[in-house]
This record gives structure tokens, C-alpha cells and sequence, in this order.
């Protein structure tokens, strides 16, 4: 067996396949694109699913890959078993309709076995197989060579989640020897399937072969036209194997990690071995986590990371760690990982902010919580917690339940997880209740709960007449008001601030008062309730007024509210059906629209969102109005708030059958009174919720004429007389830059060559190496790459390194020589070197890595550093 470094297990397993015809896939992110039944990526096939189902045909057959993954079903074995993680990289080769069974075989053994690759013994190998499969065993047997008593036929050995592609599959076991085989069972571990250290599995082979349909028995399963193969073998497994770590942590990708959370700690890592697995896994997963956009957050995925984040917190309290530390691991990893993860240096920073900040937030919150609930054990009666004091000590003291449930596990203990779902329940249904805020009902106005006399409402914006039924103050029912109030009509045509839609203001007056109404809200029993300043006059119950809104603000308000109708359909349209609704806002001047959406959203998606609406705004579509029950409204098609309550009988809104919302708020007749939509501007507001914000008609047309004086000031300053040439000069000033540029590039390429030969005098022999140092300053990082291998092609063979100095920091190119990189020699290696004693960081491949630092008094050291280890 070859001696590795995870990192270059990996590399030997993607260079294996790509010797073998397969494409070699980056790692996706950890963030699912647009597939809504994955909360994360969770395997190696899980990015490639489209190819799998058919959906896509790939470029190329044969696929390999080194997927991260994330899962978190098991959280509480991390740490206490041997393989165990939330975060892993997951090696797989896959096949799409091209090699299958027999071929998939002879790779796997080869790359285990083969002298030029892991070079594992033969007879430490053991095959499972599916019971069924002939045609796998006796290709294991006859054509490889494994003998009989290394095989075993299992009922267990078939891939099958649900309806779709599925088929047997194929285990290969490693031996790792009596020293994990305390009693000496032996094979018995093995035959019979029992949990133990000795017999690891290591890689398994899936041969998608049927089409799994439900009620179907397996043997009654339809053979795949395009039959697939899906292979994973777990990165950190086969270097624990190779590395003869005692488990999975044992390893390079673990143990520099554990190390330094050792310096912070009060025992060591052979004194509570858990504590310290959990935290070099955890930190991993939210390391790339955040680097792939994830956020904390309290649901979805930000809440898992959360979650994990606060778990190895915990654990790090528990070995004497004090205070945050969690944050200054992030270094590490990304010192691990990024020779083959080459964008997380450039990441750690931002990553380190987000987990310091989170890290401090869960320290007030743990204190407090664990106190508690040492207490709360202390004086438990019984086995079990009940429900209410657990969700106590998450609502009050935002202690997760997961750690209470952890904790009480660790003194015997149970929660009443029903109780506690009660008590989340009630609590929802509190915040549901309770309205706050400025001229709120709230919940303690009397007067207005106990106010029950009926009023109408109509969505006809025409003048009309009504009479005073009801008279408040601040809430308080009076007979007469001649300042400011509240006001309940018989019947009203003002709207009142719901559904994101804000309130009618307008004027309200008789004969001998004038009232000016500022807001409408709804009262307890469902009145509209009109805030009025009296301008003139009193106001007093029995009273008949004209109410009269303020059609312009009305009309503007409404123009918003159908263009986010439209615009809701538009993102759908272009992002996907995964865009809901998360939040609006719609008043006279523009429209604000909060939706889910994984990712920004590019300047191609923007304009084609907004060129959608205008297209439906100029098509002047009519916007029909119906009245009918919920099931008819969602059976047609129409989208409801996921957490809205609705009634017997909905209000829906179709434009055209392009948009069709239940909807309780005032629109346009047509669409062609909007006049036109502008978006102004796309941001993210939350994990996964991001908003857009437009204007309509008048606005949009400001906005569009703020753009047009813009281009006369551009036409203005290139003097032209003719501003529909501005674009035409602005490309041609860009081309002659460019140009300039280009000419400039090819000047200083010369300049550098004729510098790099006179340098060639200043070449020192190492150890029979060439070894050129070259010094700049002020040097862009493109510019000072592009000279550091200038320098290496005259040098022929060698090494170069060349230091930039920038105002406060210097940074280390270092090239070397093909020749040189076949004897061993590692610019990233030497890189590093520099960046330890310098107190920098860096890296990179063999030919070429770079590094920095900004204790300038040190980068002589850095140089000195590399010479001695050349």
C-alpha cells in the first residue's frame, strides 16, 4: 500500500478516471441548484441526478468527480463513531449509458490494487453483492480472482430510494487487521454483517439497472433503456486506511485541525477524543458551508448550520476552551483543503467574521441555558424533561432544543418532544394574534373589541355617502371629536392597510366640517377604521359625510399592485417555480417584492424579468376579478400565501390567465394603465430571501429620463452631435483602450524579457538548482505572475522567486521548471515554507504558488527559508 496525503488520494483517484476517457467534474457547490428536495448536496451523484433521470444528456459518457457533502440525519454519531462526519468528499465515477457492470468492476479493482495506484493487498479485500446479481459474483470470482470465501451474497446490497432509477450494487470491504478485532471473531464479522472496526467498507459500486415503480415487486422491475452506473468511495475512509489512522480523524485532513484546537484547550485530545472529532468536523462543514453562500439563520439550512456551529461550541466548553475559538479554525482548514479548493483562502476572512459573530451570540445564549438546565436536571423527578421547560429554555433563552435533548441524554434523562412541538404551536399562533406597532389595534382596546356594529366595504373608488356609527379616541369610544380620531362608517370606499397594500387617504367632509383621513386600518371586528385630523368643524355619531379618496395616490397604488402580480409570474417565468412570495409592500410611489431565490440575480435576469412585464403591461391584458371557494381558486391554478389565512370564499385576481393570486387588494382594469415598470433595485435580505424593488408609471418615467440626461451629459462631454452615437464612441474609446493596453502589455512583455536575461547574471546554484530571487515593487499581481514565469522560461531549468512589494505587504511568486516538478520539487511547498517563517499565507501547484505577507520586516526571512529547503 503507497504512503499518501489526502490530498493526493484524491488527485491519484480523478487522474485514475481521466486516464480511463471520464471527464473530469469540479465539485458543485454545497447549495442545491434548482432541485427543491435537497436541503444540501449529499453525495456525488446527487449534482449529476438530470443526467441520471434523462433529463440531460451529458457532453461525455464517463464522469469523475470529488463532491463536497453535507448531511446532518445522523449529527449525534459525529464524533462517536469511527467514520462519522457532516462534511465529506465524496469520490465517484459515473457512467451514463456508456460502460457498466464488468467495467465498473475492473476500474475499482484496478485503482485499489493496481502497483501504479493504491497498491492495496489483494487478499485484504472482501466483495459484498446483491443476492440476485449472478452476473457481478461470478465476474468478482472468474474474471478477477477474488476467492469465494471473500465474497458474500446479501439481500441488502440494492440501491433504491423510491420510484426511479435503482439496482444492485457491489461493496468492496478492506481488511484493516486483528488489531480492530479485540475478541477474535475473524470473517464471522464479515459472513454475518456485524458492527465492527475491522472489516471497513470502503467503496460502493451501483449498478443502475431498473426502473423501481411502487407496487411493483423488485423482481417484476422494468430494465433502464440507459443503464447508468453510480459509484462513491469516501475520501476520508481510504486515507484513514492508507494513513493507518485509528478512525477517519486520525488523518492529515483532521489532525492539524485538532492540534490547534488542543493549544486552547485545558485536556488533550487523548483525554476526551469526542470533543475534539466534533469540532474538526464541524468546523469543516461550516467552513464550506458559508463559502458556497450559505448563512446562519433560524430555518432551513442556515438553522442546520446553526445548529452545528453551536454543537461544537459546546464541545469546546466542555475541553476548557474559553471564550470564541471556532473562528481562528477556519485558517486551518482552508490550509488543509485548498490545495485542491483553490478559491477558499480568498474566502477565510469573510468566513471568519460570520463565525466569530455567531460564535458570540451563542455564548450569551449558552450561558445562561446550560445554567439553567443543569438545574432543571438537577430537580427533574423522573426520566423525563417535560415539554413546557424545554421550550422555555429555547424561547426565553434561545437554548436549541437539540442541545437540551443532547444534554439530558448525557444524565439519562428524556424531553417530552410532543410538549414541546405544543408549546412552538401555541407560540405561532400568539405571533399570528398579536399585532403591534403604530396605531395598532393591539389587544387592549376595549372599546374597539367590544365595538360589533356592522360596516361595508366597496372597492368602487367612486364618491359616496355615509354616516358615523362609531367615535374613538386613541381607542377609546367618545360621542364627539374635534381634533383627531378615529372614525367606523356604516359603509366606506376606503381601503384599509392589508395584504402588503397600504391604506386610501383622502378628504371627508358635509356641509360643515372637513376631515382629513390619514390612515385605515382594520378594527377588531373587521370595521375599517379611519384615522382623521378635523380640519374644520366636529364629528359626531349619526353624522353623514362624503368620503372622497385621493384618486392619484389611488390609482398609482394600485398601478404598483398589479405590476408585482405581473412581476411575481415574471420571476417564476425566468427563475424557476421554486420563487414564493416572502413579503410586500405597495403604497403610491413603488413597489417592494421579498421572494425566495438561492442566488443574485444577474443583469440577463433582471432585464428579462422586466422587459416580461412591460410586455404584459403594452399586450393590455384585462385584469378579471372573481369571487369563488378556495379549493375552486387553487384548482384553477391560482398561488395562495403559504401561511395565509383564508376564508369560505376568496377574492382572485387573474390577468389573462398569465397571473392568477388570490388577492384582496384594489388593481388596475387593464394593464395598460401601469404605463411602464422599472426595476430599480435586487439585494439579498436573508438567507435564501432576496427583493426587488420597481416603480410604474410616472416614476418609472422619472427614472428613465434621470437615465436619458446621463447619456446627454455623456454626449455632451465626447461632443457629439448626435447622442445616439454615444455607445458607438464609448465602444470605440473602449477598443482603442484596449488596444493602447495590448501595445502596453507587449512593450513591458519585451522590457521584461530584456530585464529577465540581465538578471540570468545574478543566478545562485543550490544543490545543483538554479535559483533566481528577483525583486519589484509596486508590481500588479498579474503583471508580477506574468514576469515570474517570463524569468522561469529564460532560466530554462530552475526555480524562481520573485517578491512584489505593495505599500504594506509582499507577496511570493514562486515558479518552477517541468524538469524540476518531475523531481519533486513544489513551488507550493516552497511558498509555504516562506509564508510559515514570514507569518503569511500561501500556496498553490507544483509549477507555480503564491503567497503573502505584511510583516515586511520578514520577507528576507521567507527567501532564506526556501533556499535552505531547496
Amino acid at each position: 500500500m503507497k504512503k499518501l496525503t489526502g490530498n493526493q488520494v484524491r488527485q491519484l483517484f480523478l487522474d485514475f478516471f481521466e486516464s480511463k476517457g471520464h471527464r473530469v467534474e469540479p465539485s458543485h457547490s454545497l447549495i442545491p441548484n434548482g432541485d427543491p428536495t435537497l436541503l444540501w448536496i449529499n453525495s456525488g451523484v446527487a449534482a449529476l441526478k438530470k443526467y441520471f433521470d434523462g433529463t440531460i444528456t451529458p457532453d461525455v459518457p464517463r464522469i469523475t468527480n470529488a463532491q463536497k457533502s453535507i448531511r446532518t440525519n445522523d449529527i449525534e454519531n459525529v464524533g462517536v463513531t469511527a467514520r462519522h462526519h457532516t462534511f465529506f468528499e465524496m469520490l465517484g465515477n459515473f457512467s451514463i449509458g456508456d460502460y457498466f457492470k464488468k467495467e465498473a468492476i475492473d476500474f475499482a479493482w484496478e485503482f485499489l490494487t493496481g502497483e501504479e495506484w493504491l497498491a492495496f493487498e489483494k487478499d485484504k479485500l472482501y466483495i459484498t453483492v446483491y443476492q440476485d446479481d449472478e452476473e457481478a459474483y461470478d465476474y468478482w470470482v472468474n474474471v478477477i480472482g477474488v476467492r469465494p470465501d471473500h465474497m458474500l451474497k446479501t439481500e441488502g446490497n440494492f440501491w433504491e430510494i423510491g420510484e426511479g432509477p435503482c439496482g444492485p450494487d457491489s461493496e468492496i470491504f478492506y481488511d484493516r487487521g486483528e488489531k480492530y478485532d479485540p475478541d477474535h471473531i475473524g470473517t464471522t464479522l464479515f459472513y454475518e454483517e456485524l458492527e465492527n472496526d475491522r472489516y471497513v467498507e470502503i467503496w460502493n459500486l451501483v449498478f443502475s439497472q431498473f426502473n423501481a415503480k411502487e407496487g411493483v415487486d423488485r423482481k417484476d422491475y422494468q430494465e433502464l433503456p440507459q443503464k447508468n452506473i453510480d459509484t462513491g468511495m469516501g475520501l476520508e475512509r481510504i486515507v484513514s486506511i492508507i494513513q493507518e489512522g485509528e478512525t477517519n480523524f486520525d488523518t492529515d485532513f483532521f489532525l492539524p485541525t485538532i492540534r490547534a484546537a488542543e493549544k486552547l484547550a485545558k485536556v488533550t485530545y487523548e483525554q476526551d477524543k469526542m470533543a475534539y472529532r466534533i469540532i474538526a468536523d464541524h468546523i469543516r462543514t461550516v467552513t464550506f458551508a458559508l463559502a458556497d453562500g450559505a448563512q446562519f439563520d433560524n430555518e432551513g439550512r442556515g438553522y442546520v448550520l446553526r445548529r452545528i456551529l453551536r454543537r461544537a461550541v459546546r464541545y469546546g466548553k466542555k475541553i476548557g476552551i474559553e471564550g470564541t475559538f471556532m473562528f481562528n479554525l477556519v485558517d486551518v482548514v482552508s490550509d488543509i483543503m485548498k490545495e485542491f479548493y483553490t478559491y477558499l483562502p480568498e474566502k477565510v476572512d469573510y468566513i471568519k467574521k460570520l463565525v466569530k459573530i455567531e460564535e458570540e451570540r451563542f455564548h450569551a445564549t449558552l450561558s445562561g441555558g446550560e445554567k439553567m438546565l443543569s438545574e432543571i436536571i438537577a430537580n427533574t423527578k423522573g426520566d423525563t424533561i417535560d415539554g413546557k421547560t424545554a421550550f422555555k429554555l429555547y424561547d426565553t433563552y434561545g437554548f436549541p432544543f437539540e442541545l437540551t435533548l443532547e444534554i439530558a441524554a448525557e444524565h439519562q434523562l428524556k424531553v417530552d418532544e410532543d410538549g414541546f412541538k405544543e408549546e412552538m404551536r401555541k407560540q405561532k399562533e400568539r405571533a399570528r394574534n398579536a399585532r403591534g406597532g403604530n396605531e395598532s389595534m393591539g389587544s387592549q382596546k376595549e372599546d374597539l373589541m367590544k365595538f360589533m356594529e356592522s360596516s361595508t366595504f366597496t372597492y368602487d373608488p367612486a364618491p359616496l355617502k355615509a354616516k358615523v356609527i362609531g367615535l374613538f379616541k386613541d381607542g377609546i369610544q367618545v360621542e364627539r371629536l374635534e381634533d383627531a380620531g378615529e372614525i367606523i362608517f356604516d359603509h366606506t370606499n376606503y381601503y384599509a392597510q392589508m395584504g402588503g397594500q397600504c391604506a386610501d387617504r383622502g378628504t371627508i367632509k358635509n356641509a360643515a366640517t372637513t376631515l382629513v383621513c390619514t390612515n385605515v386600518l382594520k378594527a377588531p371586528n373587521g370595521q375599517h377604521l379611519h384615522y382623521v385630523e378635523v380640519k374644520n368643524g366636529q364629528v359626531k355619531v349619526g353624522d353623514e359625510f362624503t368620503l372622497e379618496i385621493d384618486m392619484t395616490l389611488r390609482n398609482q397604488t394600485q398601478n404598483n399592485h398589479t405590476a408585482t402580480h405581473l412581476l411575481q409570474a415574471a420571476l417564476k417565468e425566468v427563475l424557476g417555480s421554486h420563487v414564493a412570495q416572502a413579503g410586500s409592500y405597495v403604497d403610491s410611489q413603488r413597489l417592494r417584492f421579498d421572494f425566495t431565490h438561492y442566488e443574485k440575480l444577474t443583469k440577463e435576469e433582471l432585464n428579462k424579468i422586466e422587459r416580461i412585464v412591460n410586455d404584459k403591461i403594452f399586450a393590455a391584458y384585462p385584469v378579471n376579478i372573481s369571487y369563488m371557494s378556495k379549493e375552486e381558486a387553487i384548482a384553477s391554478g391560482a398561488t395562495a400565501l403559504f401561511d395565509e389565512k383564508y376564508g369560505d370564499e376568496v377574492r382572485v385576481v387573474n390577468i389573462s390567465g398569465y397571473s392568477i393570486e388570490l388577492c384582496g387588494g384594489s388593481h388596475v382594469v387593464n394593464t395598460s394603465a401601469i404605463g411602464i415598470f422599472k426595476i430599480e433595485m435586487e439585494e439579498s435580505i436573508g438567507s435564501g430571501i432576496r427583493r426587488i424593488e420597481a416603480v410604474t408609471g410616472k416614476a418609472a418615467y422619472a427614472s428613465l429620463h434621470h437615465a436619458v440626461q446621463t447619456i446627454d451629459a455623456i454626449s455632451d462631454t465626447l461632443k457629439l452631435k448626435n447622442k445616439a452615437e454615444v455607445l458607438t464612441k464609448v465602444e470605440a474609446l473602449q477598443t482603442e483602450l484596449n488596444e493602447i493596453r495590448k501595445e502596453n502589455e507587449k512593450l513591458r512583455s519585451k522590457l521584461n524579457s530584456l530585464e529577465a536575461k540581465e538578471k540570468l547574471s545574478n543566478v545562485e546554484i543550490i544543490h545543483d538548482i538554479k535559483f533566481l530571487l528577483v525583486n519589484q515593487e509596486q508590481m500588479s499581481a498579474n503583471e508580477a505572475k506574468q514576469l515570474t514565469f517570463e524569468y522561469r522560461s529564460q532560466l530554462g531549468s530552475g526555480i524562481v522567486a520573485l517578491v512584489n512589494v505593495e505599500e504594506d505587504k509582499a507577496t511570493y511568486y514562486v515558479a518552477v521548471s517541468e524538469d524540476l516538478v518531475a523531481k519533486g520539487y513544489k513551488a507550493g511547498d516552497l511558498v509555504k515554507a516562506a509564508c510559515a517563517i514570514s507569518n503569511g499565507r500561501g500556496g498553490g501547484k507544483p509549477d507555480f504558488a503564491q503567497g503573502g505577507t505584511k510583516e515586511l520586516d520578514k520577507v528576507l526571512l521567507g527567501i532564506s527559508e526556501i533556499k535552505k529547503a531547496l
